[in-house]
């Protein structure tokens, strides 16, 4: 299956200039397009989950491809991208842009990408293990009593029963993606709760 994905502003003229350019990329790929997945007057910085994108990326099989006008068109937000590609290479699925002729597939250009993927999250994970070690040296000199409070109980966040088991998973080395899925919640909610935990710590 081979998927064209647009998202645009209000304007036609880009909607059909990207149109143009991704029929074109497919010609040269030697393929056809299946589907167009357009995302209108929609921002990048949102979840593709709240995009037409997810339904998407829902439904990719190894072997599918996205064509899109740029990366910048997947979000707009680093993390974001490479979430959304890193996806992709664990599916199977290929990714093609016009503008940037960047491709994700079997090459040495996207194996290169997973270990950066690999690096990266792993340089994450232990950022995030030495803030919170830090935090809570910094906490205990102060004399400051760890935990909740007894009684005190914030019913605002999903995933305030969780915190226990997504260190756990952290510390396996699961990815936010994966704790995400396996949580039932979206990547974005899982950082905003480990951003709002380490705030806690450090307050």
């Amino acid at each position: 299956m081979v998927y064209a994905y647009i998202r645009v502003s209000t304007d036609k003229q880009d909607c059909e200039n990207q149109k143009i350019g991704i029929m074109t990329k497919a010609t040269e790929l030697g393929v056809s397009v299946d589907t167009f997945i357009q995302d209108a007057g929609i921002s990048g910085t949102r979840a593709p989950e709240k995009r037409a994108l997810g339904g998407c990326l829902r439904k990719l099989k190894s072997g599918d491809i996205i064509i899109c006008s740029e990366l910048s068109r997947l979000g707009r937000k680093l993390f974001m991208i490479m979430s959304i590609l890193e996806q992709c290479m664990r599916i199977g699925a290929r990714v093609y842009t016009v503008k940037d002729g960047y491709e994700l597939g079997d090459n040495i250009q996207s194996k290169v990408l997973a270990f950066a993927f690999a690096l990266s999250a792993e340089i994450e994970r232990d950022l995030i293990s030495q803030r919170t070690r830090e935090a809570l040296a910094l906490r205990r000199a102060r004399g400051q009593k760890l935990g909740r409070p007894s009684g005190h109980k914030n019913h605002k966040h999903k995933l305030d029963n969780q915190q226990s088991k997504i260190n756990k998973l952290l510390a396996t080395g699961a990815s936010k993606r994966a704790i995400a899925r396996k949580l039932r919640v979206s990547v974005p909610t899982l950082y905003n709760r480990l951003n709002t935990c380490y705030k806690e710590i450090v307050d």
